[in-house]
């Protein structure tokens, strides 16, 4: 415990400047792929007869195994962060797009015919009615790409993306297990802390009677 304790005061820069590379990746790729999953999954609810299809496009990325993808993202963009942030983005639309599907296809649609009876556009139904009441079913999606992100954006190590990766590709290569520890140690930290934390803005999100029961 000691030398690793020793360890960490020795490394402190290198694990302060990966932990915050890992961040940035993980916000990054995981705010591209909220965009794309709610542009997606809005479209979708309007086009119910190719969801399904979309869906398992995308659901077959998620299948690829993440060396592969990044060895074909390498391909195209060479090595770094690009390729890291094409591929983690792909990787963290399927959570967040099913759960925006979802959560817009099961609003009440009463409360949608109400809203259009008093005159309210399809974009003002869309932002004041479906959205805020499928933003719960959102969270819960984005919770979850956040989390897998984190894991999966320690692949970023292998091609010079930087990030915990790094630290953890680094202890296998020098047979130093404190780096291993280390960088394992912090990713899950972080999927622990923000998890919490979006599930605290999901809590927030969600209307007091759907709180009933949970």
């Amino acid at each position: 415990m000691r030398g690793l304790y020793e360890f960490v005061l020795n490394n402190k820069e290198l694990i302060w400047t990966e932990t915050v590379n890992h961040m940035k990746l993980v916000g990054l790729s995981t705010i591209l792929g909220l965009i794309i999953a709610l542009a997606l999954g809005i479209l979708l609810s309007r086009k119910k007869s190719v969801a399904k299809y979309i869906l398992s496009i995308v659901g077959v990325i998620q299948t690829i195994p993440g060396l592969v993808l990044l060895g074909f993202a390498m391909l195209l963009f060479g090595v770094g962060t690009k390729p890291a942030l094409v591929v983690l983005t792909l990787y963290s639309i399927l959570p967040t797009l099913q759960n925006t599907y979802t959560g817009i296809i099961q609003v009440d649609r009463g409360c949608v015919e109400s809203a259009r009876g008093i005159g309210m556009s399809k974009i003002q139904i869309l932002f004041k009615i479906e959205i805020p009441l499928a933003l719960p079913s959102i969270a819960v999606g984005f919770r979850m790409s956040v989390i897998y992100i984190i894991s999966w954006a320690t692949l970023a190590g292998l091609i010079g993306a930087g990030g915990l990766g790094d630290l953890i590709w680094t202890g296998l290569a020098t047979y130093e297990n404190n780096y291993i520890i280390i960088g394992a140690v912090l990713a899950a930290v972080l999927a622990i802390v923000l998890g919490s934390v979006i599930e605290g803005i999901q809590g927030l999100l969600t209307p007091r009677g759907m709180k009933i029961g949970r």
